[in-house]
């Protein structure tokens, strides 16, 4: 895809994320839609194929802030791993479309995840496999700057840069806040820049995580043999949605029909 198919990509996977969770009643639809521009541009970048989702040459993805499981499921079936029909099932029983990713389930998803800052901690470990099979493949998380508040999550930093594991990606969806407000208000996370920079990684902040050319720019950036790179990306949660964007209430609360029709009106362009 060029650029403007990818624009045009994210604005098909924001109205999947409205008409998901407004189908449900419930999900995430705040940080899903500030997250879009950045998996839709990690996609664009990986070796996988729709047709043979298990190829082990593959390149691997994991959502590590598996509550944005709309904009993952948005993108896969966007790039056809799955018919679009599927969401009307999204978090309903028995559904391959749950709440949070099922890698059982759903083809094209590398890591069962929800658990907020094991996400990255597998996506180490499949980075560290890679290199001890000598095979060529790049992986990739995306995590929430919220996220960024376990421990866990800077124990695997913290293997990353001690395994040199250059091979891997972290993507921070740094859109400031969370379910319970904003970070600074629940547990303030300084300058995360500074702090990826002293674990090891070969950092890129970006001012708007929302402009697909500076995260595609990023992606494409080189790092240093030996260095796992890092995209620090300030996103707007709700990005898309007037009415939905830079609002905290919107983290866990689906849009009524009312509200789905706004959305979706502006999401026309």
């Amino acid at each position: 895809m060029n650029t403007a198919e990818l624009k045009q990509f994210c604005r098909a996977v924001r109205r999947d994320i409205i008409n998901m969770t407004a189908n449900a009643g419930s999900g995430h639809p705040g940080g899903s839609l500030s997250a879009v521009e950045l998996m839709s541009a990690i996609f664009s970048r990986m070796r996988v194929d729709p047709k043979n989702p298990k190829n082990p040459d593959r390149d691997r993805f994991v959502l590590s802030k598996g509550h944005a499981a709309p904009c993952y499921y948005g993108v896969l079936a966007e790039l056809g791993f799955f018919d679009k029909a599927e969401f009307e099932n999204f978090r309903q029983l028995h559904s391959i479309l749950q709440g949070h990713p099922d890698m059982k389930k759903v083809p094209g998803v590398d890591a069962s995840s929800g658990s907020l800052g094991q996400g990255v901690s597998i996506a180490v470990g499949m980075a560290l496999g890679a290199k001890h099979q000598g095979k060529d493949v790049k992986v990739y998380a995306v995590l929430g700057d919220g996220e960024c508040q376990e421990g866990q999550a800077w124990e695997a930093f913290m293997a990353a840069n001690h395994y040199k594991l250059d091979n891997l990606t972290v993507a921070i969806d740094n859109n400031g806040l969370q379910i319970d407000g904003s970070n600074d208000e629940v547990m303030s996370l300084g300058s995360l820049g500074d702090k990826l920079r002293a674990f090891g990684f070969h950092t890129i902040e970006l001012p708007d995580g929302n402009d697909l050319e500076a995260v595609l720019a990023a992606l494409d950036e080189p790092t240093e043999p030996g260095k796992p790179k890092a995209i620090l990306a300030h996103t707007v949660k709700g990005k898309g949605v007037s009415f939905m964007e830079n609002q905290v209430g919107w983290h866990g609360k689906a849009p009524n029909a009312e509200q789905r029709q706004q959305a979706l009106k502006e999401l026309e362009g």
